[in-house]
């Protein structure tokens, strides 16, 4: 490999101009100081200029901008920054995603071995659920997703699971900003049919993907909730439909339920269907 083809993989072309170098520069100072105003319990901007070594006009500049972001809190009572509630908020996901993945390891192992078919973990993004998990069963025919694969929520166990626990208003934002892609003739792509499924999901506490994704696969979902009692993801189980038949879905729904119950308890949060 020679020189210019490393320089172009290892950053695109046009980061050369002034601009783009000066945009970083703030980038890298307002983090700076994010950090600085995080170790403290309160600092005053000449505290946060010294501790950065910025001039202090420049400091107020990107404190005031990580504020428009909710990153920073001015309390002007006794003129001292705080971090804010945003970043608080991103923290907290970090922290939620982490501790969901480790904790529900071992109930997806158990739920795998009950129903000898592969266990998944999903989290809901803003218009899709990303696979962050999988115990895989030892059938030789078996259902595979890779971590990070996105899959739709209209077309997805976990994420029909995940809509049923949603208010109506959030379900129709979502789909009109994912759309409803028709995979397979089984496919829900359409509103009042998704909506019956929905009501009779979330009256059941999981759902089924019965070939809407991927023809000759069945799934059996059930959400997941974060302290506040809104659906962040679910639990599934995944296999071909000659294993995955119609009549094993009421023994196998009751166990993911249950499944997905747990991990919730797990992670401090609260249970609402």
């Amino acid at each position: 490999m020679d020189t210019a083809e490393k320089r172009q993989r290892g950053r695109p072309r046009a980061f050369n101009g002034p601009t783009e170098a000066a945009s970083v520069q703030s980038l890298d100072r307002a983090l700076r100081i994010l950090a600085i105003v995080a170790e403290g319990s309160g600092l005053s901007l000449s505290e946060i200029s010294a501790r950065s070594g910025l001039a202090a006009s420049t400091a107020y500049r990107m404190l005031t901008t990580l504020e428009n972001h909710g990153m920073v809190e001015f309390d002007s009572s006794d003129q001292l920054w705080s971090i804010g509630v945003e970043t608080y908020r991103m923290g907290a996901a970090f922290l939620r995603r982490r501790k969901l993945v480790d904790r529900a390891r071992i109930v997806m192992q158990e739920l795998m071995e009950k129903t000898g078919e592969t266990a998944n973990l999903g989290v809901a993004e803003d218009d899709c659920v990303v696979f962050v998990g999988q115990v895989e069963t030892h059938q030789a025919i078996r259902a595979f997703f890779r971590p990070g694969t996105r899959s739709p929520f209209h077309a997805s166990g976990i994420g029909k699971a995940v809509l049923a626990h949603l208010e109506p208003e959030r379900v129709g934002t979502i789909l009109r900003k994912a759309g409803l892609q028709r995979f397979t003739d089984r496919t829900l792509s359409d509103i009042p049919a998704l909506a019956r499924d929905l009501a009779t999901i979330k009256l059941r506490g999981w759902s089924v993907d019965d070939e809407e994704r991927h023809p000759g696969m069945r799934c059996v979902a059930s959400a997941i909730f974060n302290e506040f009692g809104e659906p962040i993801g679910g639990v599934s189980v995944s296999g071909p439909t000659v294993r995955v038949t119609p009549e094993r879905l009421a023994e196998i729904g009751p166990l993911v339920h249950s499944a997905a119950a747990e991990v919730t308890k797990m992670i401090g949060g609260v249970q609402t269907g």
